[in-house]
């Protein structure tokens, strides 16, 4: 076989990529330290039952979050952590708390309905009994259809529905893992456009007014089902803002319990319900609250400069809140824990902020970031932002961690490749360009701090626990969690003591948090 030498310069030129990536030193003996204390001595169960369990629902600004918040606080400071505080960033709006609440059919027999009353929903100011008066979703954009039947709905409670006629199968398995095949192409994720935005706010505006027009009209209360197996999202977007006037009140029930509604009203039959629901709005203080807490830099030089950590804490309020996001909130204390009692003495400073008013659009982590770095919006940026060497996001459910998006970072890719290696056999290896979006990491990107996002196995969040009342802690999967707190502590120590931060992208000005609805 021929053979030649290539001049130096061209080898340096033609694989430069690989020779940075060899000047990469993994501190793998940290690595091991982190591993085997994590699987000898876990307090992630410990951790998941307060955030969960003994909190319950956080809504930002209920007491739920607030428990959780001062607990998350008085935690670290236990640990030695320095800084820890609930940190405001801003006005966020009102708090919300179930006092009471009932549904259930009293004609033309009495049973029974799973349902939840809609977060910030208007109390029905005592139990309400009234016939269900069916409004298809399509009507609502139909103005000459409204305003002949809009008096149809006086006296009675709205079920407001679509032409779903049976519940979806169940042939599919609900909980599932990436194969190696789905790692290899990763998509983007989660990603949604300023003009995808701007239509839905259009679209909720407009059923809003017409919401208004309905309860004028004389109609008592609005429902919604979605759902099988007894499983319901429950979501909102707007009554937490100060000064929202109080609209209908507001329940979701279960897909089954919506389509034999649907099958009896169709046949004759006339449906009563009974209603009943008592909450309890805290406008005491409309400041939004971020829990922070530190691990400060042990070098000299080094230690004004910042690895970041976080999860949003804030939940819906049917469930309490495990899947999302409170696996990330558990899995990012887990890993601030184990860095800590390791004494392994990092040389940046280590943040960990989790967030809230994520679920109203990111307002907890975009508030923060522009306080403390900058504005997406205006590109002007603080002397702080460039301090910070990564942020590192867990918002994808209870599953394990099987590699990173790197959001386009062609530089960072071969960095985080080598800082996965040791993991392999735990099943995390990708490293995609891919973006995703829709959680806090993008706050960060948006003004040019690199932000990443872990890629996770799925399982059942997307089917099962997303914003349900099936979010609980019985469908946290607890050894995944452990395995996630072992990458993210190895990762945020990792990049605490690496000689130079990160490399970052090219700052893009494009505004795409939205303030609510």
């Amino acid at each position: 076989m021929k053979t030649f030498k290539l001049p130096a310069f061209l080898v340096l030129f033609f694989f430069s990529g690989s020779l940075y990536a060899q000047q990469e030193t993994v501190d793998t003996a940290a690595f091991r330290k982190i591993r085997n204390a994590e699987m000898t001595n876990s307090h992630i169960p410990w951790i998941a039952h307060y955030i969960t369990d003994v909190s319950g629902p956080r809504l930002t600004n209920s007491p739920g979050f607030f428990r959780a918040g001062k607990w998350a606080v008085e935690t670290m400071k236990s640990w030695g952590m320095a800084n820890a505080t609930l940190e405001p960033w801003g006005n966020y709006g009102r708090g919300w708390e179930i006092q009471d609440f009932s549904i259930s059919m009293t004609a033309p027999y009495t049973q029974s309905i799973i349902g939840y009353a809609l977060p910030w929903s208007t109390n029905t100011n005592g139990g309400i009994k009234a016939p269900v008066a069916i409004l298809n979703i399509a009507h609502m954009e139909d103005s000459a259809y409204m305003s002949k039947h809009l008096n149809d709905y006086k006296g009675k409670i709205i079920f407001l529905t679509s032409d779903r006629k049976q519940i979806d199968g169940d042939f599919k398995p609900f909980s599932t893992r990436l194969t190696d095949s789905q790692l290899m192409k990763m998509p983007d994720d989660y990603m949604i456009t300023r003009a995808q935005i701007d239509g839905y706010i259009n679209i909720l505006k407009a059923e809003n007014e017409l919401l208004h027009k309905l309860q004028s009209a004389g109609a008592l209360a609005l429902i919604s089902a979605n759902g099988r197996d007894g499983t319901v999202t429950v979501q909102s977007f707007n009554g937490y803002k100060v000064g929202w006037p109080d609209g209908l009140p507001e329940a979701a029930i279960s897909g089954v319990d919506g389509l034999k509604i649907k099958r009896l009203i169709a046949s004759g039959h006339t449906v009563e319900l009974s209603l009943n629901i008592k909450g309890k709005f805290y406008s005491d203080d409309i400041k939004g609250y971020n829990v922070v807490g530190e691990i400060p830099g042990s070098d000299p030089k080094l230690k004004t400069q910042y690895v970041m950590l976080g999860g949003h804490m804030d939940s819906w309020t049917a469930g309490t809140g495990a899947t999302d996001n409170g696996a990330g909130c558990i899995v990012m204390m887990e890993a601030v824990r184990l860095l800590d009692s390791l004494h392994l003495q990092p040389k940046r400073t280590i943040r960990i902020v989790m967030w809230s008013g994520e679920e109203e659009g990111l307002l907890g982590s975009y508030a923060y970031v522009k306080n403390h770095f900058g504005s997406a919006e205006t590109g002007e940026l603080k002397p702080e932002q460039a301090k910070v060497s990564a942020y590192f996001n867990l918002d994808n459910g209870t599953g394990k961690i099987r590699g990173i998006y790197a959001q386009g970072n062609t530089a960072i890719k071969p960095i985080f490749e080598q800082w996965l290696a040791p993991f392999h056999d735990l099943g995390a290896k990708t490293v995609t360009l891919s973006n995703t979006g829709s959680t806090d990491h993008l706050s960060f990107d948006w003004v040019g701090i690199p932000g990443f996002q872990f890629i996770q196995d799925p399982l059942d969040y997307e089917t099962k626990t997303h914003h349900t009342n099936m979010d609980t802690y019985d469908y946290l999967q607890i050894d995944d969690l452990k395995q996630a707190a072992v990458i993210v502590a190895s990762f945020v120590y990792q990049a605490a003591n690496r000689p130079d931060l990160l490399p970052r992208k090219a700052l893009v000005k494009e505004k795409f948090v939205f303030d609510g609805f």
